[in-house]
């Protein structure tokens, strides 16, 4: 369960604004495992709206997903109902509802920062799901772990500099890129390195309406707005008028556009469970 957005409000619009992304990366590093991706199991941890599990149907033998909240999950299954084969279940990545060893991949994509409060300093929610991850995986398998870094998350978006505060509030549930390499090597996988895409956008053709964040269908694919406060919202969507009435918002965009090319929007954390 997200410690702070209420998602059965948000999958109405979730994939308004929404799109998979790293599918090539996330294919590439699957191929790299021990089996032939096309004879693969592979499982979405938190599949929310099924984006990622449509992405992976027709390419893998078999698609598992799980997803906590129900209103995301009842999405996935309307999206996913011509899909012989797969398995979708409601269930938490702290207790997988899933064999041990019954999968070649594990794909998390946006998931672990809704386990943790910011308070934790060690991320124990976040290590006990990747002690999980492990557990159903089999030998030879992959994890891959779509994440951010904290300055990514600051740089990548155009809209974090209009909302600091919340920004501050979310990175802290963002476990550090090397503390997570570190919760998989304790768990018994072994970290194969982390991909970034420097070219694509969660909001895909969306991302870049100046006047997006004024509306909540669009705010509703982006996690970060959840922590805005009501006063902070009021004046964000002031500066963002106020910005596209006087002709700076292009300028604006362009800056943040050029810090977005640098940084990415997201980075891939693979692990691999080894063949013994």
């Amino acid at each position: 369960m997200s410690k702070f957005e209420n998602y059965t409000i948000t999958s109405e619009n979730y994939d308004l604004t929404r799109q998979p992304v790293g599918l090539e990366l996330i294919f590439g590093a699957l191929a790299c495992g021990s089996r032939p991706l096309g004879e693969q199991t592979v499982l979405d941890a938190g599949c929310g709206t099924g984006n990622y599990l449509a992405a992976l149907h027709g390419k893998v033998a078999k698609v598992e997903g799980v997803e906590l909240n129900l209103g995301m999950l009842e999405t996935a299954q309307t999206k996913m109902a011509d899909c012989p084969g797969m398995r979708l279940q409601q269930g938490s990545v702290l207790e997988l509802p899933i064999e041990d060893g019954a999968c070649d991949g594990v794909v998390v994509n946006y998931v672990l920062h809704h386990l943790e409060d910011g308070s934790d300093a060690s991320f124990a929610a976040t290590r006990s799901a990747v002690a999980e991850f492990h557990r159903v995986l089999a030998p030879g398998g992959t994890l891959i772990i779509q994440t951010c870094y904290h300055q990514q998350y600051r740089q990548g978006y155009w809209y974090s500099a209009l909302i600091p505060a919340a920004i501050d509030r979310l990175v802290h549930r963002f476990i550090p890129l090397q503390l997570l390499e570190q919760g998989m090597s304790e768990s018994g996988l072994v970290p194969a390195g982390r991909l970034v895409s420097l070219d694509e956008v969660l909001q895909g053709e969306t991302y870049l309406d100046p006047l997006g964040p004024t509306r909540q269908e669009w705010r509703d694919g982006d996690s970060s707005w959840a922590l805005v406060e009501e006063g902070e919202m009021a004046n964000v969507i002031a500066e963002i008028k106020r910005m596209v009435a006087d002709s700076s918002m292009d300028e604006f965009l362009a800056e943040r556009e050029a810090l977005r090319r640098q940084h990415g929007q997201a980075t891939f954390v693979i692990g691999r469970k080894p063949q013994s």
